[in-house]
């Protein structure tokens, strides 16, 4: 695998390559103003792109068509039928990470499951395929990992391929991606809901989350449902789930700089630093402050 890294003003552009027609992209723009990167890729690649802080936007035919991507949210790019070259605008103060592979490769990948996957469908094979979501708090951890990578540069290689299969496999392990036919709770509109309301109760009320008894009754739905639904909608359990999210949501604290380490851990619900700390380093392998002190590394030693 290689790797080669552009530095701008106030930012830089990394291109790694993972193997034969599958390379990731990670744009960084630290400056008070936009920056446009542009690469040339050809019909024969699937794009996929994540915007994990910040603002960008994607330009096409020459600026007259745009695509904007917001913080936390993905974006799926195939057009067999022309080239979409990257041409994307990169908002003040904003992370942008990019897999894009061939569609041999990702057919390779995907060889037994490509039915459950709509633009791999025979239909869909020759058309073009848009598609946006959101981004899980699974795939934001494994984004921030790959953005925030610190380790020896000789272990780079084989931990940007585990990090990119990890996040195709979380990107795909979406209830929307697969046969609803084999998800009976999931044809019910009024079940699902409900369960997105329970996920948005969990979140709002994270520091003080209601037990899973508290929330089936909330949104009325029996607890035995309430479990089964959130695991086929949100792939985890409830507190598996909430917990990911306090993580996350704990990082971007620290990456404020606003708050200090006891501070954030009482935001996302811990009395005490010391289970912050535990919980902190068992979800992203580090602490909270040794996750402070990397951020100020400089850019070229951090990558």
């Amino acid at each position: 695998m290689t790797s080669e890294q552009k530095n701008i003003a106030g930012g830089f552009v990394d291109e790694t390559k993972i193997e034969e027609g599958f390379f990731i992209l990670k744009f960084q723009n630290e400056t008070p103003d936009s920056v446009n990167f542009t690469r040339e890729i050809d019909s024969s690649f699937i794009q996929f792109h994540f915007c994990v802080k910040g603002q960008s936007k994607f330009l096409f035919n020459k600026g007259n068509y745009q695509l904007p991507l917001g913080e936390e949210n993905s974006l799926l790019l195939y057009n067999p039928q022309q080239d979409l070259p990257l041409n994307v605008e990169l908002f003040p103060n904003s992370w942008l990470i990019s897999l894009v592979i061939s569609i041999k490769k990702f057919h390779s990948l995907f060889s037994q499951e490509a039915g459950y996957i709509p633009f791999l469908s025979s239909e869909n094979r020759d058309k073009k395929y848009y598609k946006d979501g959101d981004i899980s708090p699974s795939m934001a951890i494994v984004l921030n990992q790959l953005m925030n990578f610190n380790l020896m540069s000789s272990i780079k290689s084989l931990y940007f391929k585990a990090k990119a299969y990890e996040l195709l496999s979380l990107h795909f392990n979406r209830t929307e991606d697969a046969n609803i036919e084999q998800c009976p709770f999931l044809v019910d509109e009024v079940n699902v809901l409900k369960i997105r309301k329970a996920k948005d109760i969990i979140i709002a009320r994270m520091a003080e989350p209601p037990t899973l008894q508290e929330l089936s009754d909330e949104i009325g739905l029996s607890l035995k449902k309430l479990k089964e639904g959130f695991k086929q909608i949100y792939g985890d359990s409830v507190y598996s789930f909430l917990f990911d999210y306090k993580m996350e949501f704990a990082r971007k604290l620290l990456d404020s700089g606003d708050f200090n380490v006891n501070e954030v851990g009482l935001k996302v619900g811990y009395s005490t630093s010391s289970h912050f700390i535990a919980a902190f380093k068992k979800k992203f392998g580090t602490t909270p402050k040794k996750y402070i002190m990397s951020l100020s590394l400089p850019t070229n030693i951090k990558n």
